[in-house]
């Protein structure tokens, strides 16, 4: 009888570890106000990527000079442009990559 008693104890102390642990997990993966989901992040990630590449493309931008980040969708470029023409196109293929929310850019002229 004792054996069977410890048994379950074990059991249920078991399920309430587990039941605490996939909740702490769920709580890691929720974005606040100031930090991404996991989901978020990939997502912004991938944005990024696509944007540097979709730069990279474009003849005779110097894409190496343009920085791109991603938050939540919105992609901000920063970094040099040779002339606001340059400017003006990377803008337009940032905003032409989908999933782009908004585009935000604070580059210069060099």
């Amino acid at each position: 009888m004792i054996q069977v008693t410890n048994t379950i104890h074990v059991k249920r102390t078991l399920a309430t570890l587990s039941a605490a642990l996939m909740l702490a997990l769920a709580a890691g993966c929720t974005s606040t106000s100031s930090r991404d989901s996991t989901g978020e992040y990939v997502d912004d990630t991938v944005l990024t990527t696509r944007v540097q590449a979709a730069l990279f493309n474009e003849p005779g931008l110097k894409s190496d000079e343009i920085k791109v980040e991603t938050y939540r969708g919105v992609v901000r470029l920063s970094g040099f442009v040779s002339s606001t023409a340059d400017e003006n196109t990377a803008v337009a293929i940032a905003r032409g990559v989908a999933g782009v929310k908004s585009v935000r850019y604070d580059t210069r002229l060099r």
